[in-house]
């Protein structure tokens, strides 16, 4: 049998290869890369393994694919578009508070399902032409929904990244709120103010109003709004009423919330809208089968407890630009798999400190894979909205943020027992 980081060497070869340069799914390539490990490691075809492996992260799963049914009724009911064109009626004349307003806007879909290309391609295709009216480049626009997606895809309540993390440790995904918050909010805003600032002035409402859906609350009123309502408010209550909590799954609430919606504005077919979200969501959820492979066969053959080894042994000052490195350049495969290969052993590595803080900052290491080329699916995606064909153009504007955010998730990880103790609950 070869020794572990020989066997991680020719998965991660046959990964790039299946993935860089046949074009294989991301998410065969690394089941593909988990059976040649295996077969490296001298276990065969571990079938078990496998695929326990590829039902790992059966709850994310469910919660992205039941996300999406809910993001794809508030598109259709007129939702989403009655709330950006409301963002625009109400601040045009204020452009800084219209970014932070859009900012929020954009990450929403990430807080929900956990993944920023469903992000990218709703809320961010959405506010897109705002952004515009307030004279932002179009690889400056990319960026704002790049880094807005990036952060909505670590912010509460779901952050996936976070989740697989306290899955690898046996950790509840309980208490990060608060947490993820400091991590991801203050960080958006700013850096989004930060690459919009040159650029606000008053809007032209009628050039860009033109270019947003018909504004649906004029029509049916409040009731627009009550899946997101009452999705919050389940949400809430699972976390805090017993009941609630022993009944009704994140999955369940969502689907509730995209019945709901049928009726609460523009009238669409639910199981139309259901496939096509589906068929969008695909690619995520069989990435995350995969990583779950790739991991299964990583603790069969030894890979991940000489990784975690390694990552506790590092020096202190090694272990933040290790972690600072690796990684948002591993995320560059899947940020999901970022967060499992890599984020567990360091947050084993920081034992001592907070791991709920730690957790929640590691998370955004993971997030940064997305702006990694050569994949770099926020850059990408965005870049494609907004009418860019050069996305390296938006990964330029994206590179300063990228630092920034780093840099914030290194504090947070050192002062994590300090925050920790001023963090409510």
């Amino acid at each position: 049998m070869l020794e572990p980081h020989w066997i991680l060497l020719i998965m991660l070869g046959v990964f790039v290869v299946c993935a860089m340069l046949l074009k294989v799914p991301t998410g065969l390539s690394l089941i593909a890369a988990s059976m040649v490990g295996a077969l490296a490691g001298g276990e065969g075809l571990p079938l078990r393994h496998l695929v326990e492996g590829a039902f790992t992260y059966i709850d994310p799963i469910l919660i992205i694919a039941s996300a999406m049914v809910f993001m794809a009724s508030l598109e259709q009911s007129g939702a989403l578009g009655s709330i950006s064109r409301g963002l625009l009626v109400h601040l045009h004349s204020r452009p800084a508070l219209l970014v932070v307003g859009l900012t929020v806007f954009i990450m929403f879909p990430g807080m929900i399902t956990g993944q920023s290309t469903a992000t990218v391609l709703t809320t961010g295709a959405i506010a897109a032409p705002v952004l515009s009216a307030c004279g932002i480049p179009r690889p400056k626009v990319a960026a704002i929904i790049a880094m807005s997606a990036i952060y909505g895809m670590i912010a509460p309540p779901i952050s996936l990244p976070t989740m697989i993390m306290g899955s690898g440790v046996d950790m509840p995904f309980t208490g990060f709120d608060i947490p993820l918050l400091i991590a991801t909010m203050p960080l958006a805003i700013g850096v989004n103010l930060g690459l919009a600032r040159r650029y606000l002035k008053n809007i032209d409402m009628e050039a860009v109003l033109g270019d947003l859906d018909e504004n649906h609350a004029t029509r049916h009123g409040w009731r627009l709004y009550l899946p997101i309502v009452l999705v919050a408010l389940l949400l809430i209550g699972i976390r805090l009423v017993p009941f609630l909590a022993a009944n009704l799954g994140i999955a369940l609430v969502f689907l509730i919330g995209a019945a709901v919606g049928t009726r609460t504005g523009r009238r669409f077919n639910l199981f139309s809208a259901a496939r096509r979200s589906i068929r969008q969501a695909l690619p995520v959820m069989g990435i995350l089968v995969g990583v779950g492979t790739f991991i299964q066969v990583m603790t069969l053959v030894g890979i991940r407890g000489m990784l975690v080894v390694t990552a506790l042994g590092l020096p202190s000052l090694w272990k933040y630009a290790g972690v600072a490195v690796m990684m948002p350049l591993f995320g560059a495969v899947s940020a999901y798999g970022s967060a499992s290969v890599l984020g567990v052993p360091f947050l084993l590595s920081f034992l001592g400190q907070d791991e709920i803080v730690v957790g929640s900052a590691l998370s955004l290491f993971a997030g940064l894979g997305d702006l990694m080329p050569p994949t770099a699916l926020a850059g990408m995606f965005a870049a494609q909205i907004v009418g860019e064909p050069n996305y390296f153009r938006v990964l330029k504007h994206t590179a300063v943020p990228a630092v920034i955010t780093a840099l914030w998730a290194i504090g947070m990880i050192i002062l994590a027992n300090p925050l920790a103790k001023i963090i409510p609950g």
